[in-house]
């Protein structure tokens, strides 16, 4: 394995944190030049099953290229996986067990206990287990977590065309996973019951899905993804007690009517207008500086395993009332298979 060593301007004192990727895919390659880029992270190497993609990726990102999974955890002090969701959990249990911090891409593991596991191996070595629900670290949860803190009612939508990448998942894992985890950091209260439809249409799994879930504070959220839409759209609304929030997610402006901020709303009795742009930042940027914080200087994990974990069980619960619901209409006769 060659390894190329590098200085990099920064303002840590201190040495970087020598990562690894595994995983050469559409992921992996955007994590390693990351890693690249962040001021706190070296990285040493990367490893794909797919020798050939490894080495183009690994020579664009100006590391080396592991000869196996356990060479790589050798060389490094934590680990990103950007493998198939399937393979989370062998990864990250490798890593763990070695005492290699872990930054896995989401979801963070195929099932329940799987995930459980994770979470208690890391506890158990000291070690960071984050999972890469990129929203958290984003300029438009930011702009809507400073608003609103008790919401009522979340609509959340998320439609796309058809492409093949991301068809070895369903759309709930691959697309409404990532309105799942921003709505459960705005709602601070369990999941009481989930009502779910989806159907495949392009791929072996779930295009299209909604799905209404009730918390047990009585917050409901109604999420729709779909990735063979015609179009590309993505917004959210949120009625709550500090207000209403209209959010464009593709436009980059949300629109907030309460009390507190903005311009007058004549004869409202009180409410005001409020309208917010946001600019962009480097969000994949933001969660490396994130990981390599947790890692070197114990700070907080915005999404820990547990988050992943709750991320997950809300996945997996849409997809459960989905063939429940498939179920109940081929009794009916409303489907034939």
């Amino acid at each position: 394995m060659t390894i190329f060593n590098r200085s990099k301007n920064t303002n840590h004192p201190g040495p970087a944190l020598r990562v690894g990727v595994i995983g050469a895919g559409h992921f992996g390659r955007f994590h390693a030049l990351k890693a690249l880029s962040c001021p706190r992270e070296e990285l040493v190497s990367i490893y794909d099953t797919d020798i050939l993609r490894a080495g183009i990726v690994a020579k664009e990102a100006q590391c080396g290229v592991a000869t196996s999974i356990e060479s790589l955890i050798e060389t490094v002090d934590a680990v990103i996986i950007a493998t198939p969701a399937e393979h989370h959990f062998r990864m990250a249990q490798a890593c763990l067990q070695a005492k290699r911090h872990v930054l896995v891409e989401k979801p963070i593991a195929a099932t329940i206990p799987e995930a459980e596991a994770l979470i208690h191996l890391a506890d158990e070595q000291g070690c960071v287990l984050q999972v890469g629900h990129l929203l958290r670290y984003s300029s438009e949860h930011a702009a809507i977590t400073a608003r609103i803190s008790r919401p009522l009612y979340i609509e959340a939508t998320r439609i796309a065309p058809f492409k093949p990448r991301g068809t070895d998942v369903s759309v709930i894992l691959d697309l409404m996973i990532h309105d799942l985890d921003l709505v459960l950091s705005l709602v601070d209260s369990p999941i009481a019951e989930i009502d779910a439809l989806g159907v495949a249409v392009s791929s072996e799994h779930e295009d299209i899905a909604n799905a209404r879930v009730r918390f047990v504070n009585g917050c409901v959220a109604t999420i729709t993804a779909s990735r063979i839409s015609l179009k590309t759209e993505r917004r959210m609304r949120v009625f709550s007690e500090e207000g209403y929030l209209s959010a464009d997610f593709m436009q980059r402006e949300l629109t907030m009517i309460g009390r507190e901020h903005g311009l007058p709303l004549p004869g409202t009795g009180g409410y005001r207008r409020e309208a917010v742009r946001w600019q962009d930042h480097d969000t994949l940027l933001a969660e490396h500086e994130a990981f390599a914080a947790a890692c070197l200087d114990k700070a907080p994990i915005l999404v820990d395993g547990r988050a992943g974990l709750r991320a997950l069980d809300a996945a997996l619960r849409v997809s459960a009332s989905i063939q429940e619901a498939k179920s109940r209409m081929f009794l009916s006769g409303l489907i034939s298979s």
